[in-house]
């Protein structure tokens, strides 16, 4: 185990990764002195690597705090500047982008928002073209893999060489403690399609609740996220934005002196673990086998249904089995949102097979 370093981005980019990436800061720059005040206490408290802070802040609704704007980005340089530490900014369109520039922005970062927006993404890539300067880019609001992979493409497309990634959480409409849905299984599907490319946990914004960070930045760290960007705040209960996922830098630092962090990963030489990895590969191959016997159950459902005029859907049918299962997972210690969650992929991709045989009919 290790612990988190300040280092610099350049030496972060490089392989291998000596230590995770600390970005802290406010969610909004809102005034000279809190901004300023913010970066020196954590800068005294946390090892710090890059100074985050919204100058332009995109709202879902009219009327709330916004950001003070251009006027704001000088503020975060010069808080930067104090404490020795690189600046990051989020902008949203080629305006930003040039006034983060010709302030002196270290890094720049794409807000979820955006990433959602193709013609976003380019507009600032354009603006990039032929400018050395990292770009981190959040994964866009919903779970669409290809949206986030293909902005990361286009900076790369126009020469920024030093581009990572920011898992920040997945909208839902499941009930949950936490804001945005970590849905941690589409960082791995990022990493599989992009090996090369680094992703950095935000807590903050999966979390919405201050309370939560600390599990889930160790969560992060656990699956070997390369680093972590946190929202604080000198202040959090009377900031303009997103007061209640915002910590006391004071906070952040005991939370990142009792993460555990992981940076050699086990390999499966080790005799236990290798053995255990061979017990599941045996129950995954009879995971398919059994899925196998189900969908050629399935393909005899969809005759009789055929045959008989039947709806592919039938929803009591469903509610039945969600009810059963789930109930069936809580009696033997399962997650029920974890059994419910794979009965209806299950369940999706049975009518997806019914509907193709029936149309091939």
């Amino acid at each position: 185990m290790t612990e988190i370093k300040a280092q610099t981005i350049t030496d972060w980019f490089q392989e291998p990764t000596t230590s995770p990436l600390l970005i802290a800061g406010p969610c909004s720059v809102e005034s000279p002195e809190q901004v300023m005040e913010t970066a020196q206490q954590l800068k005294a408290h946390s090892p710090i690597s890059l100074l985050r802070g919204g100058v332009w802040k995109p709202r879902t609704k009219p009327g709330s705090f916004e950001g003070v704007g251009a006027e704001a980005m000088q503020w975060l340089i010069e808080a930067g500047k104090a404490i020795d530490t690189p600046v990051t900014v989020e902008v949203a369109n080629s305006e930003h982008v040039e006034v983060a520039l010709k302030a002196g922005a270290d890094v720049l970062w794409i807000g979820a928002r955006t990433t959602v927006n193709p013609f976003y993404v380019q507009e600032i890539a354009e603006a990039l073209r032929g400018v050395d300067v990292p770009v981190f880019v959040k994964n866009p609001i919903h779970a669409e893999i290809g949206l986030w992979a293909g902005a990361i493409e286009r900076f790369q497309k126009v020469g920024v060489s030093r581009v990572a990634a920011v898992h920040r959480g997945f909208f839902s409409t499941a009930k949950s403690v936490y804001r945005n849905a970590p849905g941690w299984q589409h960082s791995f599907d990022l990493r599989a399609l992009m090996p090369e490319v680094k992703i950095v946990c935000d807590p903050s914004h999966i979390a919405g609740d201050r309370r939560l960070v600390e599990e889930i930045s160790q969560v992060a760290m656990d699956l070997g996220m390369d680093g972590l960007m946190i929202e604080s705040h000198r202040n959090p209960d009377g900031a303009l934005s997103d007061a209640a996922q915002q910590i006391t830098p004071e906070r952040l630092g005991n939370i990142i002196r009792q993460l555990k962090i992981h940076v050699e990963r086990p390999t499966a030489t080790h005799t236990d673990l290798a053995e255990l990895r061979e017990a599941l590969d045996v129950l995954d191959q009879e995971m398919v086998g059994v899925l196998k016997k189900r969908f050629e159950k399935v393909k005899d459902i969809a005759a009789i249904k055929e045959r008989e005029g039947l709806s592919i859907f039938q929803m009591d049918r469903w509610m039945k089995l969600v009810q059963e299962q789930t109930a069936l997972a809580e009696s033997k210690g399962l997650s029920p949102e974890f059994i419910h969650e794979l009965f209806a992929l299950v369940h999706k991709y049975s009518v997806d097979f019914q509907t193709s045989l029936i149309k091939k009919e």
